[in-house]
């Protein structure tokens, strides 16, 4: 456990100690209050609770993004520059690589979001909503977070450089964005099993909505776990070779 919090430590600590990381800050920061601003507040009234609900389906958006451009380097730069060997053949496991960067990741992802909150938090001026809410639409954000630097952290695992990484990303996510799309097209059982696989509209809402939903967090933990442990084994077998 000491190394894989040493390990998220480094990556955290450079995630702030790089231009990308301040960038990806910066650049999702500004979308999202430009966003919230057009699309959520919009020009005319609204309930409170529809225009929460929209900044947390616009936050959706941003988040992947987010995860993806943050998983792009963590494996496959280190490949590109050679630093991984160092890190293969030091008595550390491919689980705690893994496990490691995938929590930095996910903490500078968290801190990104969290700075987010005032948004929300304007709707008291002309409006009200639960503080319950607010969080258990942010616990939706983090959960759909989690889920996509889980599965950025197998596409770099398994990319040869960070612009690879991010395509292989980026595609996994659009497939798992599709499920529910695929689920229409196909029959039972397999539409049941798509629809289920999907990544956003039968799992995510209910948080937008503001309602806890067991099932949703399971399937967000179930799906952060396998493309973990796909990562570790791509690790595994790299290291055997």
């Amino acid at each position: 456990m000491k190394t894989i919090l040493l390990l998220a430590g480094r990556e955290l600590r450079a995630f702030f100690d790089t231009a990308w990381g301040w960038t990806i800050l910066a650049m999702v920061l500004v979308l999202d209050g430009l966003m919230f601003n057009a699309f959520a507040l919009g020009t005319r009234e609204r309930y409170s609770a529809d225009v929460l609900a929209d900044f947390f389906y616009l936050s959706a958006g941003t988040t992947m993004i987010a995860g993806i451009l943050l998983t792009m380097r963590l494996i496959a730069e280190e490949r590109q520059t050679g630093t991984l060997v160092l890190l293969q053949t030091a008595p550390i496991r491919a689980a705690d690589i893994v496990l490691g960067k995938f929590l930095g990741a996910f903490g500078f992802l968290t801190v990104l979001t969290l700075l987010t909150v005032y948004m929300p938090a304007l709707i008291f001026v002309h409006g009200k909503v639960s503080i319950a809410q607010i969080a258990v639409g942010y616990a939706g954000v983090l959960s759909l977070g989690a889920a996509t630097i889980a599965v950025g952290t197998f596409a770099t695992s398994m990319a040869r450089n960070q612009l690879v990484a991010a395509i292989a990303g980026a595609g996994l996510i659009v497939f798992l964005l599709l499920g529910w799309l695929i689920g229409q097209m196909t029959e039972p059982p397999l539409s049941g099993v798509f629809s289920y696989v999907a990544l956003f509209d039968r799992h995510y809402q209910p948080f937008m909505k503001g309602r806890l939903n067991t099932e949703s967090v399971v399937y967000y933990l179930s799906i952060s776990f396998a493309f973990l442990l796909l990562a570790i084994r791509t690790l595994q077998l790299r290291r055997l070779r």
